[in-house]
């Protein structure tokens, strides 16, 4: 009872510090509700009015442009109206909005979140206290008995208690919590009924920052930034490290720049097999796929006549313009990496085969052929001229970095604002659904795997170029790798349906930087694939608490 009778003190305490606020703003707003009548609020409704007319598919069309003529008419002497009473409703809100200022926080916000942390305190003291006594009382019961299950079971008992009074402390710091957020929110209700809800820059930036605090959660935030910290604190160990034992600094622009250039192929990649995971797939043959485009690429760029061949044929693309060269190279890179990601997408889609199988066996495939075909051997260096052509350096910047930013603008666009993107998240999150709803399923599988190929060959061109040749059977080996687990620490999940190309493109950069970081620093190769391979085991067990936190 005395609860009862302090809760309605409370809220009748509050009532009374608000009605000041809510009487003279209120008055306002009564006033301003008087001159919108006829001119605002009309102007709106009759808007509403000829949209709706517009949908309308009974109407014939001179029934609509004589029912749209009606209410165009209407509307001008409205926006009259609201022409004329435009200072007028400024000036009221001007003196409501100064009211505010002067009178809400000072009055009414402060005095309650000064109280909420009182009541915090409070509420603190009393869960402390109620501990202390439930374990004076548990100690009382142990001391009496003697029997082992009794004793067993009085400490089952003891925890239960524990825990209901730990989630009723936890239920009172939410009151008190959504206590002080509806306070907050108070004045920004007020505002935008005043200015209907039309705030400025700082007020949405105030209001996104206290949801943001009013939804906090610490172990949600772990879950989804824990990876994210320990990469970003192990980077700044590194910055702190390499002057020491190396004698330069790692963060230089020149440094930075090298890191992006390596970055942009293996953005294609980690693109396309993003598409994968987002349908809970996958694809062992990247690395194969760019080994394959770097040779093919290399024979058709190369510089001269061929010196090694293709199943016992040397090439010779001489008499052909290294224009005509460099398209041709990137149109079989594309030809050749969508053949082969085709077939693995058709018997995953067709056959409800797991991607690991359909690309294992084409990773297996590709590299049995252009091993065979060209003896394992690598096929030199391309025309000088063309990595000047394709990715040239201007004052010093990478142009390189360009097509890695073309291919995340257009994987974005496709993922967001086509119903291809659509329908891959929908198949992603539950196919059953996905095909009762229409979606052809097999379409977005295969259709996933044909973009993911022209990727992998534009990654292949790219990176041909960028090493100036030097392709072989063996280019690329362990870069499915990199891409799976970029996209894996980007927060695509392998659960399906969940991930964002901001994340794809973070996770390559975050990677491609660590491997720079640690090389420069000397740290052997094979230690590296073991740091990787600690940061894909710590990813996709945050992706999995996720999963099942959700679950």
């Amino acid at each position: 009872m005395a609860n009862q009778n302090s809760t309605t003190s409370k809220a009748d305490r509050e009532r009374g510090l608000r009605a000041p606020i809510a009487d003279y703003v209120g008055k306002i707003q009564s006033q301003i509700d008087g001159l919108r009548a006829d001119g605002t609020d009309k102007v709106i409704s009759l808007q509403e009015h000829i949209d709706k007319i517009k949908r309308d598919r009974t109407l014939s069309k001179e029934e609509k442009d004589a029912a749209i003529a009606k209410d165009a008419s209407l509307m001008e002497k409205a926006k009259q109206v609201e022409a004329s009473n435009k200072d007028e409703v400024a000036k009221l809100i001007a003196d409501a909005e100064n009211y505010l200022k002067e009178h809400f926080d000072k009055d009414y916000y402060q005095v309650i979140k000064a109280e909420c942390i009182q009541e915090k305190v409070a509420a603190k003291e009393r869960y402390q206290a109620k501990v202390a006594e439930l374990e004076r009382e548990h100690q009382q019961a142990v001391s009496k008995l003697t029997d082992h299950q009794e004793i067993k079971d009085e400490k089952y008992v003891y925890k239960n208690k524990l825990f209901d009074a730990k989630m009723g402390y936890q239920d009172e710091l939410q009151h008190i919590k959504d206590h002080r957020h509806e306070a907050f929110t108070y004045q920004y209700h007020l505002i935008d009924l005043l200015r209907m809800s039309k705030f400025t820059f700082a007020e949405n930036a105030a209001q996104k920052w206290e949801n943001y605090k009013y939804t906090f959660n610490k172990r949600t935030f772990l879950l989804q930034n824990g990876l994210y910290l320990a990469i970003l604190l192990i980077f700044i160990m590194l910055c702190i490290i390499t002057p020491i034992v190396k004698g330069q600094p790692l963060l230089t622009y020149n440094n930075v720049l090298n890191i992006l250039q390596q970055a942009s192929p293996r953005m294609f990649l980690a693109l396309g097999v993003a598409g994968l995971i987002l349908l809970t797939g996958t694809d062992l043959s990247i690395g194969r796929m760019v080994g394959m485009g770097m040779t093919a690429a290399t024979i058709i760029m190369h510089q001269g006549i061929n010196t090694g061949s293709v199943f016992g044929h040397v090439f010779d693309f001489t008499g052909l313009s290294i224009g005509a060269r460099v398209v041709l190279a990137l149109v079989v890179c594309i030809v050749l990496c969508t053949f082969f990601t085709t077939i693995a997408g058709f018997f995953t889609a067709k056959f409800k085969m797991h991607p690991f199988i359909s690309t294992m066996a084409n990773m297996l495939v590709i590299f049995g052929l252009v091993t065979y075909a060209t003896k394992g051997v690598s096929f030199g260096a391309i025309e000088p001229v063309i990595p000047n052509m394709i990715i040239p350096k201007v004052s010093g910047f990478p142009t390189i970095i360009l097509w890695a930013v073309a291919a995340i603008v257009i994987v974005w666009f496709i993922w967001n604002k086509t119903t291809f993107g659509k329908n891959l998240y929908a198949v992603g999150g539950n196919p059953e659904a996905a095909s009762v709803s229409g979606i052809s399923v097999f379409g977005v599988t295969v259709g996933a795997f044909i973009m993911a190929g022209i990727l992998y060959g534009c990654g292949s061109w790219l990176e041909c170029a960028r090493m100036v040749g030097s392709g072989s059977a063996a280019y690329g080996q362990g870069w499915e790798m990199d891409a799976i687990a970029a996209c894996v620490v980007g927060g695509v999940s392998f659960t399906g349906g969940i991930g964002k190309i901001s994340g794809v493109v973070v996770g390559v950069c975050i990677f491609t930087a660590l491997t720079y970081s640690l090389t420069i620093l000397g740290i052997d190769t094979n230690l590296q694939f073991v740091f990787s391979g600690i940061i894909i085991l710590v990813a996709v067990t945050l992706d999995c608490l996720k999963y099942v936190q959700k679950k």
